[in-house]
């Protein structure tokens, strides 16, 4: 990174970047409250730190060891972020701050009335952010994929219903995207825009939502490390979006484990992310258990690790749910939660 004087001129800054851009590289321009701190993006192999320490207006020049250097907290402190842990909005909600935020609604979508009323009943319970799957990555081809799966016309008429319910009880609004060709649709309609496990190594489709501009909530995938989940959270830095909002939703299970909860749920992985990067955490204690009767739990625990928020699969009458039936809660029990996990929250907060 090359950390700018306080005094730099926008002109010094402009010539520091053309002369990245010499390298074949990017520039990440990040101004803070006293200096401006330019990272380089691409392969860095070859670039002479010693040429960029000597130009005007060039404080320093060093390099960043970790491979998520634009969403890690050595690169935040360098340009005087004013607290450890960025703030991403969404609509009327803020993301990483002081307050809890929970994310509730039914898995799939599956008719606008479902959806409504499903939506009704979170706000009441306290919810603040309503979800929806529309296009659902499944293990099985002959299983339910979303009304996503009936065409552009049936994915924009949920999208559609998604909005609206989302105007109608004053929540923004999450949904998956599965797949490049849904970017724009997706974004047209929704305040955050999801990238679900099965892709988080879809560096493509990173690197189109992230150009969407609009806050992205980013899963771990089942299989992979911390620094991975990082590292490819960078991808979407990269493009010059850093409303990203990590989701911590389980990891593979070892032996038999899978005989009891869906997946193991990381919650270590929770201040071991907050430790590396300003990024805020939340955590999804649906999917990581994959069971009903454990989700008070799991999502107390989470908190108490210090998540930022959860998102949790919520639905009037979980039995007749197409999809995760067994992991989702009723809009009462999700009450419970959320009062459980506020109370929580307060205690370490003091």
């Amino acid at each position: 990174m090359i950390i700018m004087n306080s005094e730099a001129t926008k002109e010094e800054i402009a010539d520091v970047v053309e002369e990245i851009k010499k390298y074949g590289l990017k520039a990440d321009i990040s101004r803070g409250e006293y200096r401006t701190v330019i990272g380089l993006i691409g392969d860095e192999s070859k670039v002479d730190f010693a040429h960029f320490a000597a130009l005007p207006g060039v404080k320093e020049a060093r390099g960043v060891e970790t491979p998520y250097k634009l969403i890690s907290k050595e690169y935040s402190k360098r340009f005087g972020l004013e607290s450890e842990r960025r703030v991403v909005q969404a609509g009327n909600i803020s993301i990483g701050g002081d307050n809890l935020v929970f994310i509730a609604g039914p898995c799939t979508i599956e008719s606008k009335p479902q959806l409504f009323r499903i939506a009704e009943e979170v706000k009441k319970a306290g919810a603040h952010i309503l979800r929806g799957g529309i296009f659902k990555p499944r293990s099985s081809v002959h299983s339910f994929q979303g009304l996503g799966a009936n065409g552009r016309a049936g994915a924009e008429e949920a999208l559609k219903w998604l909005h609206d319910a989302g105007q109608k009880f004053e929540m923004p609004v999450v949904t998956e995207v599965r797949g490049e060709t849904q970017i724009d649709l997706v974004a047209e309609y929704t305040d955050i825009m999801q990238i679900g496990a099965r892709n988080m190594y879809d560096q493509d489709l990173l690197a189109g939502v992230a150009r969407t501009n609009k806050p992205i909530l980013f899963k771990r995938h089942f299989g992979a490390g911390i620094g991975e989940f990082l590292s490819f959270a960078e991808y979407i830095a990269a493009e010059g979006n850093k409303d990203i909002i990590l989701c911590e939703r389980g990891i593979l299970p070892v032996g038999k484990g899978k005989d009891y909860t869906r997946y193991t749920f990381d919650l270590a992985a929770i201040p071991a992310i907050q430790k590396e990067t300003y990024l805020p955490v939340i955590a999804d204690p649906s999917h990581a258990t994959g069971r009903r009767d454990l989700i008070f739990n799991m999502s107390c625990a989470a908190i108490a690790a210090g998540a930022s928020g959860l998102m949790i699969e919520t639905h009037y009458n979980p039995s007749e749910a197409l999809v995760d039936a067994q992991q989702m809660i009723t809009p009462d029990e999700l009450k419970e939660v959320i009062d459980a996990c506020l109370r929580i929250h307060q205690l370490i907060a003091r």
